[in-house]
């Protein structure tokens, strides 16, 4: 749990969380402004939180 082990598991959770942002906007909306924003803020928030307890319990190759 060292301080790159933090910066690992943050990037790789930023990234998880775009990732679902993107697919939940492309499957969920005609347009943009039909787009659920607190869906997707959601939806990404918890892909965000499941990325990091993932990092946890399993590790982080790159570290």
């Amino acid at each position: 749990m060292s301080k790159e082990f933090w910066r690992a598991a943050g990037i790789r959770a930023v990234r998880t969380m775009a990732q679902t942002a993107v697919a939940l906007i492309g499957t969920n909306a005609v347009g943009v402004t039909a787009v659920d924003w607190c869906g997707v803020a959601s939806g990404a928030a918890l892909s965000g939180i499941i990325s990091v307890l993932t990092s946890i319990a399993t590790g982080l190759p790159e570290v």
